[in-house]
């Protein structure tokens, strides 16, 4: 199943983000494509935001990984956001603590095409595909579900 919500704004990313957080458990990640400049990384802080407020730590700062690769939240569930776009080798992503994170939480993942040619080789059965495309001013937000997500995806209001 796959759904399309047109973001006109980086409000409309972010809510979507949000949305996405409270239907998130351990084991499953969410993955991020679209081309630089997308909204990935506006998407990515609107999820972790929602899961910290969730956790009562509303206030905590969501940076870009982008030169960290990735950064780790104690929230319900716990989260890694890894922006994969500086890996070499699909085999760094364990390196830097993708199993783990997936073990002991979920993953908001940045460039998931980074991890090969079928990123289900590193991932549970359970995972949220998000594209995000250029569309006029705005963006458009496809996105899809494998596993639980098929039927979490049904549920999804923004």
């Amino acid at each position: 199943m796959s759904r399309t919500w047109t973001l006109p704004q980086a409000e409309a990313t972010t809510r979507l983000g949000a949305a996405i957080a409270p239907r998130l458990a351990p084991g499953e990640a969410v993955l991020l494509y679209g081309p630089l400049g997308m909204g990935k990384s506006t998407l990515a802080r609107g999820l972790i935001r929602a899961l910290l407020k969730i956790s009562t730590r509303p206030d905590e700062d969501v940076p870009s990984p982008t030169f960290t690769l990735v950064q780790f939240y104690e929230s319900a569930p716990p989260v890694a956001h890894f922006d994969l776009y500086r890996l070499t080798r699909p085999e760094e992503a364990a390196e830097i603590g993708l199993d783990e994170a997936l073990d002991e939480g979920c993953a908001v993942i940045e460039w998931p095409e980074r991890l090969g040619d079928d990123p289900s080789n590193w991932l549970g059965p359970d995972r949220l595909t998000v594209m995000l495309t250029e569309q006029g001013e705005g963006r458009l937000a496809t996105v899809s579900g494998a596993g639980a997500w098929e039927t979490k995806l049904k549920d999804l209001h923004v």
